[in-house]
């Protein structure tokens, strides 16, 4: 079919999921798939998806993301845009960290859903939530190299983990642990700014730091929200999660753009 690919269900995948990877909906799938039952699929099915237009596979689509995506994935991408002047490049880098930090507050909501609930997938989520580390760290080592590609993956795996440890707190109702963690979150938040600031000049570090912040506090919040069963006020507020993210996206891209104008 025009446009789609053949996917390979993995376990704890659901279409709703799948739809805010490939940036599709529930109900393409559900009319690419008719013969697929979306309350019952099975690990090792394979289904068809037709992406957005903003989605570009982090890996490719036979699922060997980790053996393949350097060699034939991120690289041919990023040298597809840095073939073309600064005007091409913008769009497509922007829909990529849009992709990538789209990914991450999704997956982050996904991790924190599990530890509140005791979910039994907690696990595959918060292995699917630090490979985003990894998927930022292969965008950004095509300009900047292998050591600050890892640098970087050391620093956005960190605020992962920090925001994992805030959660348990807060669910066990430790507060003075909390504000500890709280700290610790934003102290690792202004690393990240300040990194980005030593390797590109049109990555203000205050800039960074206030969006990182404002990113914390959004995410502070939604978890304070379902802990207390707030489900609705949750959900309103994930929209300004996914709103802020894009700005993060866009402010990333077009920092790269100008530093690398082609």
């Amino acid at each position: 079919m025009n446009g789609t690919i053949r996917y390979t269900i993995r376990p704890y995948d659901t279409f709703w999921m799948l739809a805010q990877v490939f940036n599709t909906t529930v109900e393409s799938l559900m009319e690419l798939n008719p013969d697929v039952d979306p309350r019952n699929l099975q690990v090792g099915q394979v289904i068809t998806i037709r992406p957005g237009f903003q989605y570009y596979a982090p890996y490719p689509a036979n699922n060997n993301m980790m053996d393949n995506m350097i060699d034939n994935g991120m690289d041919d991408l990023m040298d597809d845009m840095m073939d073309h002047d600064d005007d091409d490049m913008l769009p497509d880098l922007t829909d990529y960290f849009r992709m990538l930090w789209g990914e991450h507050v999704l997956w982050t909501r996904m991790v924190i859903i599990g530890i509140i609930n005791e979910l039994p997938e907690l696990q595959n989520s918060t292995e699917r939530l630090l490979r985003n580390a990894t998927d930022f760290a292969n965008a950004l080592r095509p300009f900047y190299g292998d050591e600050v590609a890892q640098t970087f993956e050391n620093l956005f795996r960190q605020h992962i983990t920090i925001a994992a440890e805030l959660v348990e707190a807060a669910k066990m109702g430790d507060s003075a642990q909390v504000d500890s963690i709280w700290q610790s979150w934003v102290d690792n938040a202004n690393q990240i700014a300040e990194f980005l600031n030593s390797i590109n000049p049109y990555w203000s570090a205050d800039d960074w730091s206030a969006m990182m912040q404002e990113h914390l506090e959004l995410l502070g919040e939604n978890v304070m929200l379902l802990l207390e069963g707030n489900f609705t006020e949750s959900i309103n507020g994930f929209d300004e999660i996914q709103a802020q993210a894009m700005e993060m996206a866009d402010m990333m891209a077009e920092g790269i753009v100008m530093q690398f104008p082609g």
